[in-house]
């Protein structure tokens, strides 16, 4: 260091220097300002729901691309009866025909819900659903839809639901984030789909996977330090901790400081509580049978290895924890691909369920299923393309088990055909709106100011779906 003297003058190599600490410490005060803005000084520590909660965490389970509500959840006889004929509504499309399900529907559990065979292990899970019939969405467009079912908005970056539900509540584990996204979506709004906007980052999903990358092979990035060992790593931490504890004593900085600090704090734990979770070989044969994990070969090993580490990681405290499965978008190959897509996705989910059932945890665990639209009744009257639907954001099925909701409940309705939703009609705001009520969390008082104006997740819009509430 120089050692500036009476008549010594600093360099401009020192000058340059010192100027960038300035910029460092400018950084800091950004970083606790929104510390402040949060209202914690920890801003992952716990808080009180605004009322008592029917849920402790949520499991959003998203199926990119649009599964078919009439191939899946949503019976409708009319439609085999119509089979091939002209479909005249224009919002359909032109030239168009109805379509009937090549799969065949039955009635399921003591409540009598209509499941397709393509969900025989699902189906026996009948009275756990509430099979939300009357969805619909603003646009049949994958980016707009898949943003909006994540964010509650289609035209502006806001922040994930998950990050709202983080910094509504805060987190249960101080050694795991409170927000983690299995697998995401790479397309369609990428790490807008779980990002934190305009709240602080520390709200933002922890991605795990991606891509093609099999879950099992999957890491937190950058989670690892390759220059210090965990022993330098804390005895680093310590250090920083001590000055800053000292100057809390002595009134000279901004608590909100400790904040900034913890952060650091939980990545240094991350990396040994998040490879424990990670690894599954503490988990018996019959677990791994149920979930359909074995090799990589194996249909369910991929998702049902997400069905399971969503388990670990609700029952270790994580918050909000979101599982993807991609490619439901069948314009052609409806039947041999949406056969592939539940083959794979059918036994983890009822496994899922079942294993939360048998640890007392499925009523306070909320559990919601869907894309980000469905598919159209009709399709083209070329007979080459008649095995195919393309995107219907006007009516489609969702469901959601556990967490405060009724089991074994349809609610609303499509219109004979399955193409517009007609009766109890349940928008995506509504969707959050109620999820945000299941965990104690009125979504009208759930603010942030941001810019001057106070968002919330439901913008001016949401509705609390009281008749599914047990």
């Amino acid at each position: 260091m120089t050692s500036y003297g009476l008549f010594s003058q600093p360099n401009r190599r020192d000058v340059l220097k010192n100027l960038a600490c300035g910029f460092g410490y400018t950084a800091l005060a950004g970083l606790c300002a929104q510390q402040a803005a949060a209202g914690s000084t920890s801003p992952l520590a716990p808080r009180a729901p605004h009322f008592p909660a029917r849920a402790k965490r949520v499991i959003f389970m998203f199926m990119v691309g649009g599964p078919s509500h009439v191939d899946t959840f949503d019976y409708k006889p009319r439609l085999t009866k119509d089979d091939g004929k002209p479909a005249p509504r224009q919002d359909v499309g032109g030239d168009r025909v109805w379509l009937k399900s090549p799969f065949a529907f039955q009635q399921h559990g003591e409540s009598g819900q209509w499941i397709s065979e393509l969900f025989p292990h699902l189906a026996k899970r009948a009275d756990d659903l509430c099979l939300l019939n009357g969805m619909y969405t603003d646009l049949p467009s994958h980016a707009q839809g898949t943003v909006l079912w994540h964010t509650g908005s289609s035209q502006f970056v806001r922040p994930s639901v998950g990050a709202w539900v983080l910094y509504g509540l805060g987190t249960e584990n101080d050694e795991l984030p409170g927000f983690i996204t299995l697998n995401p979506t790479g397309s369609f709004g990428g790490a807008q789909n779980y990002g934190s906007a305009f709240l602080p980052a520390s709200f933002q999903g922890t991605r795990i996977g991606g891509g093609n990358v099999s879950i099992s092979q999957a890491k937190v990035a950058h989670i690892a330090n390759s220059k210090l060992s965990p022993g330098e790593q804390r005895r680093q931490l310590d250090l920083l901790q001590t000055i800053n504890r000292r100057w809390l004593d002595e009134d000279s900085v901004n608590p909100e400081l400790e904040g900034v600090i913890e952060s650091f704090e939980l990545a240094f734990r991350m990396q040994s509580a998040v490879p424990k979770l990670m690894d599954i070989s503490d988990e018996t044969q019959a677990t791994l049978d149920e979930y359909g994990i074995g090799a990589s070969s194996k249909p369910t090993d991929n998702f049902g290895r997400q069905c399971l580490l969503a388990r670990r990681f609700a029952e270790a405290g994580v918050r909000f924890i979101e599982v993807s499965y991609p490619d439901w978008d069948q314009h052609t190959d409806l039947r041999s691909k949406h056969t592939a897509n539940c083959l794979a996705t059918d036994q983890p989910i009822a496994a899922l369920i079942a294993d939360l059932d048998r640890r007392g945890m499925l009523d306070e665990t909320l559990i919601v299923w869907g894309g980000e639209f469905g598919r159209t009744p009709g399709t083209t009257n070329k007979r080459s393309l008649q095995d195919g639907r393309d995107h219907n954001s006007q009516g489609f099925t969702m469901w959601m088990a556990g967490g405060g909701v009724k089991g074994g409940v349809r609610y609303g309705a499509t219109d004979e055909h399955g193409f517009e939703a007609v009766e109890n009609k349940v928008h995506i705001h509504d969707l959050h709106a109620t999820t945000l009520h299941l965990l104690g969390l009125d979504h009208e008082k759930l603010t942030y100011r941001y810019s001057g104006r106070d968002f919330r997740l439901t913008d001016v819009h949401g509705r609390v779906l009281n008749d599914i509430i047990s």
